[in-house]
């Protein structure tokens, strides 16, 4: 990269904040932004780029750490190559008789389409429009330039509502009878500019400012302003882009599209940024300025109507694509302006895609030899991955839909997927309504910038203005969102809050669904359904090069067969958590689950009082040392007899007590169905490990809640009327106040669950096993894993290894089979992390359960964090992302590798994975694959997102460059 340049002044030494386009390159990205950049590698390509010169993105940041004000030399410098770019072209700033007009725009290193400013037709004031005119010869095009730079320069720098002057031009339109904007005459224009200034004079109390200079510094001021606007901070947000990069300013001479039918404006892709296709794609629009184009202002044509237009231009602009598509061997998004025939390109910078496109474009740059497969992976983003499986609607439902005469519209179909939602008018609206839960369709005329933070929350976007290169079209596809544009019989009225169709009426809050990838949209809810990964040719050519990359496994959460047949669907190689509880909740055992758990505290408490497990672990350790022991075999034997008889009369007490029998009978029953439950899970995985996880939430979580039964045990007894029922719930009622705890998910859970009712874990490792045996008998192969899960002590584990143990031991003599199982621990309380290596001497297995050690290494109870104030936290920068999302390096992180380091001390082969949220976030798969773990575990429909994020963490490893695949 160009290292950062200094400029000498007499004997002064200042930092250069200004280069001119042909000093910069297109490795200055950093420096220069990517239109900086751009624009600066046209130049040395001797491309027709008008001139000009970039305010580098530190100045942007020394800006505000001076208070917002340029640092010092930078305006100097400014003028500097203002004064080269008037030799340039000929023309000088401020001019009455030859004005020089130019374009300041935003450009940070990383795209962030329309969330920074931009002002155009800069320079002109009373004197320089009537030189503009007579240079020109056109007293029209000189006004209508006047009349845009007010209004942006007003709406922009001056702050004053964009509406104000829309409904100024749009009244002087009906006054003089003009349909379109072109149709204003000179005098009209004239009428427009006279309004405009007054609206300037009302709004800030001084008149519009003349001076060019000023001008030009209050623009420049502006666009670093913009950088830490609303719209451009919650892009950010999103998108993880770092708030410190800096936007540069791009100052360029004016050039015109809007000088009459032999010019026009165009903003085009060198492929097809929603399918990928190998096309020229774009819009472009006569006698307009390129604002036109992408606000949606006016609804363009196609760019290839400007072979047929505008041809001479249109060779010229197809011959550049493609030598800008091979020179940055990436899609390009160009801007160019034809001004009277002459060509001028703009932009070019990489094109945002949607998820289908980059994946395509990524596979078929490969094939064309562009690009490696390597470079491949590197191009498209996981979350592109996840956006490429959204929902979409059923052939036989739209065909319904259509015959019930539910579709409101049919608009340009400018951003894939489908979205589902309640129609809303207003971006605040949609970000309340969005934030209490309910899903939402944002529906604008067109969306102006200062809409993302609807568009961030909304499902989906309808516009009836707009093509397919306007703001709304290019966000959606960048965020993944659904976007149908320009559907132009929907008229919308902000006001009653409601848009109408042929005389039918949508108002806010009315479902509607809208089909991105037809453009279609219906009334009401339509039904959705996910793609079949195997449907996605280019999707799985790109993940079988990540699978050929990556050193992580990737493994799924699934707690049901069809769970797991989906996983593997998405290529996930085993199954790194299912959690048994779920299937305790499931409505045809819960009864018999209600009736253990109900039972269980006084079976306990009667084996206690026998002292059964006492003996049992006597027992236990008597026969060990039988095994171990060569001499005094009658002694061993005694003791041996003696400890039976004491487990054997213990036992008959325990079996003849009516809770007992009412305990054991729930477990018999709950035997074969979890039987049934892990046969099905394990053939689904067959061939592939499964990690079980044995119950780990407290048992009120499967008990009515204490306030629900409260209320209705306080109303039985007020009505008298159903003393059956009052008994039936006071028992229910009683059995949840014995289990309340202060704080359950620090209580009785998890491995002490296990301890204190060991018979619940002795039912579900025998059913996991049976299971096993049950398929290995029919000729398939299984390798359940057993997860004990909130260990924090060795004993504990110790203690469950021998009981478990033992009922393993036991299946597998009953069966006369063997079973390829293994026992492991789930890492989620710290001090589990400290004593790995004691841990491992059991455990032959870790998984990190990084919920649980996030919320006890940060001390947050997640819900009551999320819901007061993780929110605020993040806004005000306290934390840097959501650690529930996120891994935090710094303290789970640094906990996970002592966790690995130790527990590989002791037990150098130990399989280590994580099973958290975490498991599907890039991000955290960078980390763990830098940690050295064998997998990352996930839900299902992130397995695809976590094979490339897998990839690319291993990329990232590589130091020598890539070749490229020829």
């Amino acid at each position: 990269m160009a290292q950062t340049a200094t400029t000498t002044t007499g004997t002064a030494t200042t930092k250069k904040w200004v280069y001119l386009f042909h000093e910069g390159s297109a490795d200055m990205r950093d420096l220069l932004g990517g239109k900086g950049a751009g624009c600066a590698q046209m130049t040395r390509a001797g491309l027709p780029v008008p001139p000009g010169f970039t305010i580098t993105t530190e100045a942007c940041n020394a800006y505000y750490q001076a208070g917002r004000q340029f640092p010092p030399g930078m305006w100097e410098q400014t003028l500097e190559a203002l004064r080269v770019v008037e030799q340039q072209t000929g023309k000088r700033f401020g001019d009455p008789q030859n004005p020089l007009l130019v374009s300041v725009r935003s450009g940070a290193k990383l795209s962030m389409p329309g969330m920074m400013d931009t002002v155009l037709n800069l320079g002109l004031n009373d004197e320089t429009v009537e030189g503009l005119a007579r240079l020109t010869n056109n007293e029209r095009f000189a006004y209508d330039a006047y009349r845009r730079f007010i209004q942006m320069f007003g709406r922009i720098v001056l702050e004053i509502p964009g509406e104000r002057f829309d409904e100024a031009f749009e009244e002087i339109k009906r006054e003089v009878g003009a349909r379109q904007d072109t149709d204003l005459a000179a005098a009209a224009l004239r009428r427009v500019v006279a309004r405009f200034k007054a609206i300037v004079q009302e709004a800030t109390g001084s008149p519009f400012p003349t001076d060019p200079y000023e001008q030009l510094r209050l623009a420049i001021a502006a666009v670093f302003r913009s950088w830490m606007g609303k719209r451009a901070v919650d892009y950010r947000n999103f998108y993880k882009i770092p708030h410190d990069l800096g936007t540069a300013v791009n100052v360029q001479t004016m050039v015109f599209g809007n000088m009459g039918d032999d010019s026009g404006t165009g903003v085009a892709f060198t492929r097809n940024p929603t399918t990928g296709a190998k096309e020229l794609f774009g819009e472009f629009l006569v006698n307009a300025q390129g604002e036109d184009v992408v606000a949606g202002i006016r609804t363009p044509m196609p760019i290839s109507k400007m072979a047929e237009v505008l041809p001479q231009a249109y060779q010229e602009f197809q011959q550049i694509a493609r030598r800008l598509e091979e020179t940055y061997r990436d899609v390009q998004d160009l801007e160019f302006t034809v001004e009277r025939g002459k060509l001028y390109m703009l932009q070019t910078r990489a094109a945002k895609r949607s998820a289908a496109a980059a994946v395509k474009i990524a596979v078929d740059m490969v094939h064309e030899g562009l690009i490696s497969r390597e470079e491949a992976l590197q191009r498209v983003e996981p979350a592109q991955v996840e956006q490429l499986l959204v929902p979409q609607l059923d052939e036989a439902v739209v065909e319904a839909a259509r015959r019930e005469g539910r579709v409101l519209a049919r608009g340009l179909n400018a951003s894939p997927g489908v979205a589902v939602g309640k129609a809303v008018f207003d971006p605040d609206r949609a970000e309340t309504l969005a934030h209490t839960g309910e899903p939402v369709v944002l529906v604008r005329p067109e969306t102006v910038p200062d809409d993302i933070h609807g568009l961030i929350v909304a499902q989906g976007v309808l516009t009836a203005r707009g093509g397919m290169t306007s703001h709304a079209a290019v966000v959606a596809r960048g965020m993944g969102k659904p976007a149908v544009v320009g559907a132009e019989r929907v008229r919308i009225d902000l006001r009653d809050r409601s848009f109408s169709v042929d005389g039918r009426t949508v108002h806010e809050g009315d479902w509607i669904t809208i089909d991105g990838t037809t453009g279609e949209v219906f009334l009401g809810q339509l039904p959705v359904h996910v793609p079949n990964l195997t449907e996605l040719h280019d999707l799985n050519e790109l993940l079988s090069w990540a699978d050929n990359v990556r050193r992580l496994g990737v493994w799924a959460n699934a707690d049901y067969p069809r769970d797991a047949e989906r996983a593997r669907s998405f290529g996930a190689q085993g199954i790194g958590l299912c959690r048994t509880e779920h299937m305790f909740m499931e409505e045809d055992r819960l009864p018999l689950v209600q009736q253990m758990i109900l039972a269980a505290p006084e079976a306990a408490r009667v084996k206690r009082a026998l002292g059964l497990d006492a003996h049992r672990s006597a027992l236990r350790a008597a026969r060990q040392r039988a095994e171990e022991q060569a001499g005094e075999p009658s002694l061993v034997a005694t003791e041996l007899a003696e400890l039976e008889q004491r487990v054997a009369e213990a036992e008959a007490k325990l079996h003849a007590d009516p809770a007992w029998q009412q305990y054991k009978a729930a477990l018999d029953q709950l035997l074969p169905i979890q039987r049934t439950d892990f046969y099905g899970l394990l053939k689904a995985m067959a061939g592939c490990p499964v990690i079980i996880r044995l119950i780990d939430p407290p048992l009120h979580e499967f008990l009515p809640k204490h306030d629900e039964l409260l209320v209705e045990a306080t109303e039985l007894r007020v009505r008298g009327n159903n003393p059956q029922r009052l008994a039936e719930v006071e028992r229910l009622l009683a059995a949840v106040n014995a289990l309340r705890e202060a704080n359950p998910m620090l209580g009785l859970r998890g491995c002490r669950l296990g301890l204190l009712y060991p018979e619940i874990n002795e039912m579900q490792v025998r059913a996991i096993l049976e299971a096993a045996v049950q398929l290995k008998r029919e000729g398939v192969e299984t390798h359940p894993e057993i997860m004990m899960p909130l260990v924090g002590n060795i004993e504990e584990l110790r203690r469950l290894h021998a009981i478990l143990g033992e009922v393993a031991r036991a299946v597998e003599a009953e069966a006369g089979v063997t079973v390829d199982y293994k026992f492991g621990t789930m890492i989620e309380i710290p001090r589990a992390a400290f004593i790995a290596d004691q841990i491992a001497e059991l455990a032959e297995f870790f998984s990190f359960g990084t919920n649980d050690l996030t919320q006890t290494i940060f001390g947050f109870s997640r819900d009551d964090a999320e819901a007061k104030f993780l929110g605020l936290y993040l806004e005000e920068k306290i934390l840097p992302f959501n650690p529930f999302q996120t891994l935090d390096p710094e303290g789970v992180g640094e906990l996970m590798q002592i966790g690995v380091e130790r527990g590989r001390k002791t037990r150098p082969e130990l399989e280590i994975g994580i099973c958290g949220e975490h498991g599907g976030d890039p991000a955290s798969i960078a980390f763990c694959h830098r940690l050295g773990l064998n997998y990352v575990s996930c839900s299902p429909f992130r397995v695809p997102v976590a094979r490339l994020a897998a990839a690319q963490a291993a990329l990232a490893d590589r130091q020598e460059p890539v070749a490229r695949d020829r």
